[in-house]
Protein backbone atom coordinates (compact mmCIF):
# COMPACT_ATOMS: atom_id res chain seq x y z
CA UNK A 1 0.00 0.00 0.00
CA UNK A 2 3.05 2.78 0.46
CA UNK A 3 4.10 2.36 -3.05
CA UNK A 4 0.52 3.37 -4.40
CA UNK A 5 -2.58 5.22 -2.74
CA UNK A 6 -6.10 6.37 -4.37
CA UNK A 7 -7.31 9.42 -5.34
CA UNK A 8 -11.07 9.23 -5.24
CA UNK A 9 -14.20 11.45 -6.37
CA UNK A 10 -17.80 11.42 -6.78
CA UNK A 11 -18.76 13.45 -10.07
CA UNK A 12 -22.55 13.36 -11.03
CA UNK A 13 -23.36 10.43 -9.37
CA UNK A 14 -19.94 8.45 -10.29
CA UNK A 15 -17.07 7.58 -8.18
CA UNK A 16 -13.75 7.93 -10.11
CA UNK A 17 -10.57 6.97 -8.79
CA UNK A 18 -6.67 7.00 -9.64
CA UNK A 19 -3.40 5.19 -8.47
CA UNK A 20 -0.53 7.78 -7.71
CA UNK A 21 2.53 7.42 -6.00
CA UNK A 22 2.03 8.92 -2.38
CA UNK A 23 4.60 11.18 -2.38
CA UNK A 24 4.60 13.08 -5.82
CA UNK A 25 0.92 13.07 -5.14
CA UNK A 26 1.33 14.67 -1.62
CA UNK A 27 3.65 17.40 -3.13
CA UNK A 28 0.69 18.04 -5.94
CA UNK A 29 -1.72 18.21 -2.92
CA UNK A 30 0.87 21.00 -1.18
CA UNK A 31 1.37 23.01 -3.91
CA UNK A 32 4.51 21.81 -5.53
CA UNK A 33 5.24 21.76 -9.17
CA UNK A 34 4.74 18.20 -10.17
CA UNK A 35 3.41 16.17 -13.64
CA UNK A 36 0.38 14.26 -13.19
CA UNK A 37 2.44 11.91 -15.50
CA UNK A 38 4.58 11.29 -12.68
CA UNK A 39 2.10 11.12 -10.19
CA UNK A 40 0.06 8.17 -11.75
CA UNK A 41 0.97 4.92 -11.13
CA UNK A 42 -1.34 3.46 -14.34
CA UNK A 43 -2.33 6.08 -16.84
CA UNK A 44 -5.48 4.86 -16.18
CA UNK A 45 -9.10 6.52 -14.64
CA UNK A 46 -10.80 3.77 -12.92
CA UNK A 47 -14.39 3.31 -11.53
CA UNK A 48 -12.91 1.14 -8.94
CA UNK A 49 -9.48 0.75 -8.65
CA UNK A 50 -9.85 -1.86 -6.23
CA UNK A 51 -11.64 -4.24 -8.87
CA UNK A 52 -9.41 -2.96 -11.96
CA UNK A 53 -12.62 -1.55 -13.57
CA UNK A 54 -11.90 1.44 -15.46
CA UNK A 55 -14.18 3.95 -16.02
CA UNK A 56 -15.57 4.42 -19.93
CA UNK A 57 -15.33 7.33 -22.22
CA UNK A 58 -18.69 8.16 -21.71
CA UNK A 59 -18.97 8.67 -18.09
CA UNK A 60 -15.03 10.57 -18.19
CA UNK A 61 -17.11 12.92 -20.84
CA UNK A 62 -20.40 13.41 -19.11
CA UNK A 63 -17.79 14.16 -15.93
CA UNK A 64 -15.30 16.28 -17.00
CA UNK A 65 -16.02 17.20 -20.06
CA UNK A 66 -13.10 15.61 -21.61
CA UNK A 67 -11.92 12.24 -21.63
CA UNK A 68 -7.92 12.98 -21.94
CA UNK A 69 -6.55 10.74 -19.01
CA UNK A 70 -4.00 13.59 -17.24
CA UNK A 71 -6.47 16.21 -17.90
CA UNK A 72 -9.19 13.91 -15.83
CA UNK A 73 -6.44 12.98 -13.33
CA UNK A 74 -5.66 16.92 -12.53
CA UNK A 75 -9.26 17.57 -11.47
CA UNK A 76 -9.24 14.45 -9.27
CA UNK A 77 -6.08 15.53 -7.77
CA UNK A 78 -7.11 19.13 -7.16
CA UNK A 79 -10.53 18.28 -6.24
CA UNK A 80 -10.50 14.85 -4.69
CA UNK A 81 -10.14 12.68 -1.50
CA UNK A 82 -5.91 11.62 -1.28
CA UNK A 83 -5.45 8.87 0.69
CA UNK A 84 -2.62 9.26 2.54
CA UNK A 85 0.07 6.56 4.05
CA UNK A 86 0.59 5.89 7.80
CA UNK A 87 3.84 7.45 7.49
CA UNK A 88 2.99 10.66 5.69
CA UNK A 89 -0.72 11.12 8.07
CA UNK A 90 1.69 10.94 11.03
CA UNK A 91 4.21 13.48 9.72
CA UNK A 92 1.41 15.69 8.58
CA UNK A 93 -0.73 15.84 11.43
CA UNK A 94 3.01 16.34 13.73
CA UNK A 95 4.15 19.05 11.83
CA UNK A 96 0.10 21.07 12.35
CA UNK A 97 0.09 20.05 15.96
CA UNK A 98 3.74 22.07 16.49
CA UNK A 99 2.00 24.84 14.38
CA UNK A 100 -1.10 24.83 16.71
CA UNK A 101 1.31 25.03 19.93
CA UNK A 102 3.22 27.48 18.24
CA UNK A 103 0.55 29.93 17.26
CA UNK A 104 -1.14 29.71 20.98
CA UNK A 105 1.83 30.39 22.89
CA UNK A 106 2.31 33.55 20.35
CA UNK A 107 -0.66 35.05 20.53
CA UNK A 108 -2.08 34.10 23.84
CA UNK A 109 -2.16 35.45 27.11
CA UNK A 110 -2.27 33.87 30.68
CA UNK A 111 -5.00 36.67 31.46
CA UNK A 112 -4.06 36.11 35.27
CA UNK A 113 -0.82 36.84 34.93
CA UNK A 114 -0.41 38.76 31.64
CA UNK A 115 2.28 36.58 30.02
CA UNK A 116 2.36 33.75 27.45
CA UNK A 117 2.33 30.27 28.15
CA UNK A 118 4.72 28.65 27.27
CA UNK A 119 4.75 25.84 24.52
CA UNK A 120 5.17 23.24 26.97
CA UNK A 121 2.24 24.08 28.92
CA UNK A 122 0.45 25.01 26.25
CA UNK A 123 1.33 21.27 24.58
CA UNK A 124 0.67 19.35 27.98
CA UNK A 125 -2.69 21.01 28.47
CA UNK A 126 -3.52 20.03 24.51
CA UNK A 127 -2.60 16.04 25.66
CA UNK A 128 -5.84 16.71 27.71
CA UNK A 129 -8.30 17.46 25.03
CA UNK A 130 -10.13 15.13 22.02
CA UNK A 131 -8.11 16.48 19.73
CA UNK A 132 -8.47 15.69 15.73
CA UNK A 133 -6.44 17.80 13.71
CA UNK A 134 -6.97 18.10 9.84
CA UNK A 135 -3.68 17.61 8.05
CA UNK A 136 -4.37 19.49 5.32
CA UNK A 137 -5.95 23.11 7.00
CA UNK A 138 -3.43 25.67 8.13
CA UNK A 139 -2.33 24.92 12.13
CA UNK A 140 -3.39 29.00 12.80
CA UNK A 141 -7.13 28.20 11.47
CA UNK A 142 -7.21 24.97 13.66
CA UNK A 143 -5.36 26.44 16.43
CA UNK A 144 -8.15 29.23 16.81
CA UNK A 145 -10.86 26.36 17.34
CA UNK A 146 -8.72 24.17 19.98
CA UNK A 147 -8.21 27.85 22.05
CA UNK A 148 -11.86 27.48 22.81
CA UNK A 149 -11.35 23.72 23.51
CA UNK A 150 -8.86 24.58 26.18
CA UNK A 151 -9.89 27.56 27.81
CA UNK A 152 -11.76 24.98 30.47
CA UNK A 153 -8.26 23.82 31.12
CA UNK A 154 -5.97 27.04 30.47
CA UNK A 155 -7.10 30.45 30.81
CA UNK A 156 -6.13 32.05 27.40
CA UNK A 157 -7.02 35.33 25.56
CA UNK A 158 -5.60 36.81 22.45
CA UNK A 159 -3.33 39.23 23.14
CA UNK A 160 -1.52 42.38 21.64
CA UNK A 161 0.88 44.13 23.47
CA UNK A 162 2.01 48.08 22.65
CA UNK A 163 5.71 48.54 23.65
CA UNK A 164 7.76 51.93 23.77
CA UNK A 165 11.20 51.65 23.21
CA UNK A 166 13.80 53.99 22.78
CA UNK A 167 17.40 52.79 20.90
CA UNK A 168 20.56 54.50 20.70
CA UNK A 169 21.73 56.15 17.46
CA UNK A 170 24.36 53.40 16.99
CA UNK A 171 22.34 50.67 16.81
CA UNK A 172 18.46 52.19 15.54
CA UNK A 173 19.44 50.97 11.88
CA UNK A 174 19.83 47.18 13.10
CA UNK A 175 16.86 47.59 15.68
CA UNK A 176 14.41 49.02 12.89
CA UNK A 177 15.20 45.90 11.00
CA UNK A 178 14.36 43.90 13.78
CA UNK A 179 11.03 45.42 14.69
CA UNK A 180 9.52 44.49 11.12
CA UNK A 181 10.19 40.83 12.03
CA UNK A 182 8.13 40.97 14.80
CA UNK A 183 5.49 43.59 14.97
CA UNK A 184 4.23 47.19 13.60
CA UNK A 185 6.20 50.12 14.58
CA UNK A 186 3.81 53.78 15.16
CA UNK A 187 4.64 56.97 16.04
CA UNK A 188 8.25 56.65 15.34
CA UNK A 189 10.43 59.75 16.13
CA UNK A 190 14.08 60.77 15.24
CA UNK A 191 15.68 62.29 18.52
CA UNK A 192 17.88 65.31 18.59
CA UNK A 193 20.63 63.08 19.48
CA UNK A 194 19.98 60.73 16.56
CA UNK A 195 18.43 58.07 19.09
CA UNK A 196 14.94 56.42 17.90
CA UNK A 197 11.68 56.28 20.10
CA UNK A 198 8.37 54.17 18.65
CA UNK A 199 5.46 52.67 20.08
CA UNK A 200 5.92 48.80 18.88
CA UNK A 201 2.21 46.56 18.85
CA UNK A 202 3.50 43.02 18.53
CA UNK A 203 1.87 39.54 19.57
CA UNK A 204 1.60 39.35 23.30
CA UNK A 205 4.33 35.99 22.67
CA UNK A 206 6.85 37.37 20.81
CA UNK A 207 7.91 39.95 23.84
CA UNK A 208 10.10 37.88 25.53
CA UNK A 209 11.77 37.19 22.22
CA UNK A 210 12.22 40.24 20.86
CA UNK A 211 13.91 41.72 24.19
CA UNK A 212 16.79 38.62 23.22
CA UNK A 213 17.02 40.13 19.99
CA UNK A 214 17.06 43.72 21.18
CA UNK A 215 19.46 42.71 24.06
CA UNK A 216 21.97 40.76 22.08
CA UNK A 217 22.16 43.87 19.20
CA UNK A 218 22.95 46.72 21.52
CA UNK A 219 24.11 44.99 23.82
CA UNK A 220 21.92 46.13 26.44
CA UNK A 221 21.68 49.99 25.68
CA UNK A 222 18.23 50.43 24.91
CA UNK A 223 15.08 51.34 26.94
CA UNK A 224 11.36 49.42 27.04
CA UNK A 225 8.18 50.37 28.73
CA UNK A 226 4.62 48.43 28.27
CA UNK A 227 2.65 50.78 27.86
Amino acid sequence: MDKYTTTRIAVKGDRFEILVHPDAALDFKLGKKTEVSKILVVDTIFTDAGKGLSASEEKLKKAFNTTNVFEVAQIILQRGEFQLTTEQRHKLVEEKRRQIIAFISKNCLDPRTGFPHPPLRVEQAMSQIRLVIDPFKSGEEQAKAVINELRPILPLKFGIIRLGIKVPPEYAAKTLGIVKEFGEASNSEWQSDGSWIAIIEMPAGLHAPFLERIGKVTQGNYQTKIL
